[in-house]
């Protein structure tokens, strides 16, 4: 299979920027890996209770990066980040060519076997949201999406277009924070911290497809569950006046709008992300008390 790595010196560059990144952590965090069909995956937990949250990041994204969210998170709930395979991070980084969500499905099961997670509430962002939505384990009680992949094809403005290609042809800081300009909000400025680890996975990682949007009927199967969407109300990849019909039409559910949100979820907006898992939460426990 493939690797996402350009190269060892790639691999080894963007392992030390995570190891580094969560040795900097300024909270409590606990890490654990799982050995699945697809290799050894990391993971990053934080928080104590009852209900578990499982975070599944966007394309490129990883616990090291989103420590922001499970730093949101797990004030709350027990919190783990799921380094996905095949994507940049401490997991194994390889993946097949072809039916990567079938293929993500069987090996998050086996993560939730793995760690022995109960009644998990399923936290997707973009990639991670179209994972959450083709994983079927029994384990899953819910899910919380963000700016979804997985109901629609995602949008690629002609801005937007020559703005990815300098950033693949030079993936230079100037290069990313313009590209990452077009993930937030009309004048908001992307994170350092995203500035910092997009110019470097530009420099050492091979691009991801969006994934396709997943077969109707299974995404019926899903709304059987408590489940949240949102998305960013300036959320070029998926504009909110595409993708709300595109949720309401497969699973029948109004979806929330972030205002003064791109696709990029920064950490001034997590309170938002917090209030739609709690959504999910309490949904659940309804569910389980009746």
């Amino acid at each position: 299979m493939p690797t996402v790595y350009k190269n060892t010196r790639g691999q080894h560059a963007v392992r030390q920027w995570c190891v580094d990144a969560i040795a900097r952590a300024t909270f409590p965090l606990a890490t654990a890996t799982v050995d699945t069909s697809a290799g050894r995956i990391s993971l990053i937990s934080a928080g104590t209770g009852r209900t578990r949250v499982v975070l599944v990041p966007g394309t490129g994204f990883n616990a090291a990066v989103t420590l922001p969210w499970l730093e949101a998170l797990s004030l709350r709930w027990p919190t783990t980040v799921v380094d996905l395979p095949g994507q940049p991070g401490l997991s194994d980084p390889r993946r097949p060519r072809r039916a990567r969500l079938t293929w993500y499905d069987r090996i998050l099961a086996e993560v939730l076997e793995g760690i022995d997670a109960e009644r998990v509430v399923l936290v997707g962002n973009s990639l991670g949201a179209a994972v959450a939505l083709a994983a079927g384990s029994s384990r899953i009680a819910g899910r919380a999406l963000i700016s979804p992949a997985g109901f629609m094809r995602l949008s690629l403005d002609p801005k937007l277009a020559v703005a990815s290609s300098l950033w693949l042809l030079q993936p230079t800081a100037e290069h990313t924070r313009r590209l990452l300009r077009m993930f937030v909000a009309p004048g908001e400025e992307p994170p350092e911290t995203e500035v910092e680890w997009m110019t470097l996975l530009g420099a050492c990682c091979r691009t991801t497809l969006a994934p396709p949007p997943l077969p109707a009927e299974l995404l019926a199967r899903r709304a059987r569950l408590p489940c949240a969407v949102a998305v960013g109300e300036h959320d070029r990849f998926l504009p909110p006046r595409r993708l709300l019909p595109a949720v309401r039409r497969t699973i029948n559910l109004e979806s929330r709008v972030f205002p003064s949100v791109g696709h990029l979820i920064t950490p001034g907006h997590l309170d938002e992300v917090v209030s739609l898992v709690a959504e999910v939460i309490d949904a659940v426990d309804e569910e389980v008390n009746r």
